[in-house]
């Protein structure tokens, strides 16, 4: 807990030096968090080096792809991040549900890897991680861990993943792939919802001074990325809807941000959509496991949003809205949106080839916040000119050794037209109000309070920092790294001399 991604000055020269003559030789150049907010702050000569890059290369220009602007083919460069709006015919309710697609980013088809760079560059480029002496330790529960080995790689530095030993097979197979050795993947006990057990095998690794810990659910770098970058990127997809609404002679307000709180990275973006729309953040957790809700706990299938515990991250006292949403919904829709059966029902139903085509890029956790934005225009009673902006982290294709384990676990093994047809009745057409509450100024103070117990009992921060975040002014004060951190990014490729575009 002394490493919460706070640096403003180069705490050590002597390390920073050694990482400058590393990435000098591999010849490696830092984008800014500028650049990847607005990609067309990128040269173009980066763009042309580019499109003779694999997106899934362990290729340190890459880097540059690192944001929301990424084509379907993940090569080149979109105006406008690639989104999609979910159809009433699928919702049943009229508010446009606009929702970014995460699986364009490069190398892990997951927006996580934008966490990953996001944490570990403010500690390069301070001096704080030295790339030729360190492993950087990256606890998850799936897609972060694999960002930071994938962060790791094109750094030039040794990273290693702690995720529960039950995720998706599709996690572990891509670690193996990109891992430099075997024990560089270590499985805890558990699955979505064992997060202790990951802080407890970091607090072991932490023993070793070689072994840096990103953390990321208090990493301020995670929260701050996702404030910029995913913020911006959401703030330009609601536009593209908003003009496209205006020539059809509509106006289209923002009324929310709906996130799975996970490590409350992504729900950051929700405060810059509310700082320039005044949109209401709405916080997502299992039905399972409500920590938020009910202070509950429990178990759950909906991966990538890991829980017991509030993060230290999550900006609570300007969080708006808490829902849950049950791991049943999420793997029987899971089932439907990927299946031929489900298909055929969903053409049944009237759902175009197009939107049946789209929910191919939602993993579970996307599934999550769909349906916590319907919940959410229902039980705020938002219309056909209000939008809801969510976001899938990944596609389908990262849980694909998920379906026939659901299959059997939900359905007896055989999920037909008939399972697929009371799956939409019960888990889609069926969508309520329940289980989402609008939080009171009592509400936001309870789920706040329950962070005392991860972070000032178990993991050591003082009463003094715990309590600071409570007002927002820590949370806008935070803002003035970024600029800070983009001018030491400068400075450190200045002193590096790779220019722009160094072929690998």
């Amino acid at each position: 807990m002394k490493q919460l991604g706070l640096e403003r000055e180069i705490t050590d020269p002597e390390t920073r030096a050694r990482s400058i003559e590393r990435l000098r030789a591999a010849g490696v150049r830092l984008p800014t968090f500028a650049e990847l907010a607005d990609p067309t702050r990128i040269p173009k000569s980066v763009e042309a080096a580019l499109a003779e890059v694999d997106p899934d290369a362990r290729d340190p220009r890459n880097l540059f792809r690192v944001h929301w602007h990424n084509s379907a083919d993940r090569r080149g460069r979109e105006p406008v991040p690639a989104h999609v709006v979910l159809p009433q015919a699928l919702t049943g309710v009229a508010s446009p549900i606009i929702v970014l697609l995460g699986d364009r980013f490069p190398m892990i088809e997951a927006h996580k890897v934008l966490a990953a760079y996001g944490c570990l560059v403010p500690r390069l480029v301070s001096g704080q991680f030295d790339v030729g002496r360190h492993r950087a330790i990256w606890p998850s529960t799936g897609n972060y861990c694999r960002g930071g080995i994938a962060i790791s790689r094109l750094l030039g530095c040794r990273g290693v993943a702690v995720l529960p030993e039950g995720m998706s097979d599709e996690r572990f197979a891509w670690l193996k792939a990109w891992a430099l050795a075997d024990d560089d993947i270590i499985r805890t006990a558990g699955t979505e919802s064992n997060v202790k057990e990951i802080y407890d095998k970091c607090a072991e690794l932490e023993q070793d001074p070689e072994n840096v810990i990103f953390n990321q659910f208090c990493e301020f770098g995670n929260h701050l990325a996702h404030y910029l970058l995913t913020g911006k990127a959401a703030s330009r997809a609601f536009a593209a809807e908003a003009e496209a609404a205006k020539a059809r002679g509509q106006e289209l307000r923002l009324a929310a941000f709906v996130s799975a709180t996970g490590s409350a990275g992504t729900i950051a973006a929700g405060d810059y959509l509310k700082d320039e729309h005044g949109a209401k953040i709405v916080a997502v957790e299992a039905l399972e496991c409500p920590t938020m809700l009910y202070n509950g706990f429990g178990e759950h299938n909906i991966q990538g949003i890991g829980d017991k515990h509030i993060p230290y991250i999550h900006n609570v006292t300007n969080t708006d809205v808490a829902v849950a949403i049950s791991d049943v919904s999420t793997d029987s829709l899971f089932l439907l949106f990927g299946t031929d059966a489900g298909r055929a029902e969903l053409r049944a139903r009237g759902i175009s080839e197009q939107t049946i085509e789209d929910l191919g890029h939602f993993g579970f956790s996307a599934i999550c916040n769909m349906l916590a934005a319907i919940k959410t225009a229902k039980r705020l009673g938002l219309g056909a000119d209000e939008a809801i902006v969510t976001v899938a982290t990944d596609g389908a294709g990262l849980y694909t050794s998920e379906l026939k384990k659901i299959e059997t676990k939900r359905f007896g093994g055989d999920f037909d037209r008939a399972s697929a047809a009371a799956t939409y009745d019960q888990h889609l057409a069926a969508v309520d109000e329940d289980h989402t509450l609008v939080l009171s100024a009592r509400d936001r103070d309870r789920i706040f309070n329950l962070g005392y117990f991860t972070w000032v009992e178990q993991q050591g921060v003082e009463l003094e920092d715990f309590e600071r975040r409570r007002s927002q002014d820590f949370w806008v004060g935070l803002r003035e790294l970024l600029p800070r951190w983009d001018q030491m990014i400068e400075e450190f490729n200045a002193e590096s001399g790779v220019p722009y575009a160094c072929p690998s």
